[in-house]
């Protein structure tokens, strides 16, 4: 049985249902049990942090308004979802891929990570960088 896991694209799609691409990874995600679909602590990390650079350059209050109820979104959405930690597992398969020379993001590498860890299959459209990463099995539902 695999198990998949969301890139931050493919979450951030899911999440703002934006179209054609929503509609073709909802089919697709429809077709599995939700207990087998996955997120990482990192896409946690990557929709926090730019929703809170966001609310630190606002310059107006609806901009604040908007950028605070995007947050409590993200943090709705997160409070249901079955998240993956970066452990120890991930943390050494990190420092691997980093000795190999594998140049990606450390962000990305971390999710790498966390799914190679999980022997998962990541879901993303960003194949020219997480195509670097040996053995990662990945796929692109929004196609």
């Amino acid at each position: 049985m695999n198990y998949y896991v969301l890139d931050t694209d493919h979450l951030s799609i899911f999440q703002r249902q934006s179209e054609p691409a929503f509609s073709i990874l909802k089919a697709k995600l429809a077709r599995f049990s939700p207990d087998l679909i996955f997120v990482t602590i990192i896409s946690f990390q990557e929709q926090f942090q730019g929703w809170m650079a966001f609310i630190n350059k606002a310059t107006s209050v609806s901009q604040l308004i908007m950028a605070y109820h995007e947050l409590e979104k993200i943090i709705q959405y997160f409070s249901t979802s079955q998240i993956l930690a970066f452990d120890e597992s991930a943390a050494d398969l990190a420092e691997r891929l980093k000795h190999q020379r594998v140049r990606i993001s450390t962000l990305d590498l971390r999710i790498a990570s966390i799914a190679l860890s999980q022997n998962a299959i990541l879901l993303t459209r960003n194949h020219r960088d997480f195509c670097k990463v040996p053995n990662l099995r990945i796929e692109d539902w929004t196609l």
